[in-house]
């Protein structure tokens, strides 16, 4: 896999654009958008309106004709830089059971490195924890649903345990889906946050990572999950007659 676009931390911090001087509603209210983004991706969600404004050349009011409020101009980044990037397919990648496990998890974050990996995605998702945005609880939310839950099971039926029907998942199985996840987005923080150096391709790191896991996570999986009794526990009157 190629380095990721944006992925060296001092290449989006290029100098601003300017709006061209003719442009129609909808090139103006992308072309604030999307200096929006690299806005707060430097700055975080403390940068003001009236700032990139500033910055970008135009009025202040000019933003507010598009966007009628920070918050609102903040959806539309979330909306931008998230919900665009996350693939719907992800989540019948991760319960196609025609594949091995570690074959499904090894795709997904392959996919899921090359397609969050940016300087933009990660400075914003870092920022919005530190503030009352909740766009990181929205987006964990979606990885949750679709990718961490639908993962136990799937390790519950390649190895032959209960579905998560006759038996609930436990905090400690979904603990060891998210300990992946977090190995992998860790480097994401590392390059674009700690700007310490990270490898320029994570193919081999990701397919490491994937392989570590399988080689424990099962065994622990199959201490956690407790095979439902096929005989209810007796009564105390049962007890007694015994």
């Amino acid at each position: 896999m190629p380095e990721s676009k944006g992925s060296n931390t001092e290449g989006s911090r290029t100098k601003a654009r300017r709006p061209r001087q003719y442009m129609r509603a909808n090139e103006r209210e992308q072309f604030i958008l999307e200096e929006a983004v690299r806005f707060f991706a430097e700055l975080g969600f403390e940068g003001q309106t009236r700032e990139l404004a500033k910055r970008i050349g135009i009025t202040h009011s000019a933003i507010y004709r598009h966007f009628p409020s920070k918050e609102a101009l903040i959806e539309r980044v979330y909306e931008h830089v998230y919900l665009s990037r996350w693939d719907d397919d992800w989540a019948d990648l991760i319960t196609d059971r025609s594949r091995p496990l570690e074959s499904r998890l090894t795709e997904f974050y392959l996919q899921y490195v090359n397609r969050v990996f940016h300087y933009d995605w990660v400075r914003i998702f870092v920022f919005s924890g530190l503030k009352t945005f909740n766009i990181t609880t929205r987006y964990l939310d979606i990885v949750r649903q679709q990718i961490i839950e639908p993962a136990c099971g799937e390790l519950r039926h390649e190895l032959g345990l209960p579905t998560p029907d006759e038996a609930p998942l436990s905090e400690r199985e979904t603990e060891l889906f998210w300990g992946l996840h977090g190995r992998i987005f860790y480097l994401a923080i590392r390059r674009f946050v700690y700007a310490t150096p990270t490898p320029t391709c994570l193919d081999d790191i990701v397919r490491d990572g994937v392989k570590s896991f399988m080689i424990g996570g099962p065994e622990i999986a199959r201490t956690i999950v407790q095979v439902p009794s096929s005989n209810p526990p007796p009564t105390n009157g049962e007890e007694r007659a015994r």
